[in-house]
């Protein structure tokens, strides 16, 4: 039987090109989306999957959307954290809103997302958690406290849970991206974008394809000895230790 994946910011970017490599993989697929809804039921017309629609910052509509989820497909068990957001600024001009809006999304929504589905993992001795942090929540980046704060939480968070879950047969591991050729990042102005660039030793954007490719090998059963990782997709533009 075909196992269930959810994939939260699902439908665009990154989570577009994860909930296609899923299908591909064999998975049934549910696809967790915020707001926009034409690029949503493309991406169910076009993959053959079932969108869902929901705040991953709202603990009520986390379990209400991810109890939809499991009547249509079953219990979800491959969950991808990808959803996220920016509220950029310097810090000394941030404001609490900015702060709390995307700790709300990117980082809350881990524990909204993850505790409903856990037990049940953990109760089948199946289950793959794979988080999408970011260069940036590894190396820092001015303009970004509060998401850099977030998708460093991220890591810590997937390195405490993969060692109570790793004996279940649940494995938590984080990706986390580069630069990436997704529309956010296009509409970065030319000239700075040729200043990322030029940081890059491999001298070009990232592709959400190879994102992609790397959630799947994550999710597959080959990656089962893999588990409190943080896999950097990034060119070479950071490289942790």
């Amino acid at each position: 039987m075909a196992r269930v994946a959810l994939v939260t910011g699902g439908t665009r970017g990154i989570g577009h090109a994860i909930s296609a490599h899923l299908v591909k993989a064999g998975y049934k697929v549910a696809a967790n989306y915020a707001g926009n809804d034409e690029a949503a039921q493309k991406t169910a017309a076009e993959l053959g999957i079932q969108v869902f629609k929901w705040d991953v910052g709202d603990e009520a509509a986390c379990a209400e959307g991810i109890a939809k989820v499991e009547a249509a497909l079953g219990p979800v068990d491959v969950l991808v954290n990808n959803a996220g957001i920016t509220k950029d600024g310097f810090f000394h001009k941030m404001t609490a809103a900015q702060w709390r809006e995307v700790i709300r999304v990117d980082l809350d929504s881990l524990f909204y997302m993850t505790r409903p589905v856990i037990e049940g993992m953990r109760a089948r001795g199946f289950g793959r958690i794979i988080n999408i942090s970011s260069i940036n929540g590894q190396k820092g980046q001015a303009g970004q406290v509060n998401y850099s704060a977030a998708k460093a939480g991220m890591i810590g968070f997937t390195k405490a849970l993969a060692q109570e879950s790793a004996n279940k047969g649940v494995t938590v591991n984080v990706v986390a991206p580069g630069y990436i050729d997704t529309d956010m990042v296009a509409a970065v102005p030319e000239e700075a974008l040729k200043k990322i660039i030029a940081t890059i030793p491999a001298g070009r954007l990232g592709k959400a394809d190879e994102i992609a490719a790397m959630v799947a090998f994550l999710a597959s059963d080959q990656a089962a000895f893999i588990t409190g990782a943080t896999m950097t997709v990034n060119g070479a533009q950071y490289i942790a230790g």
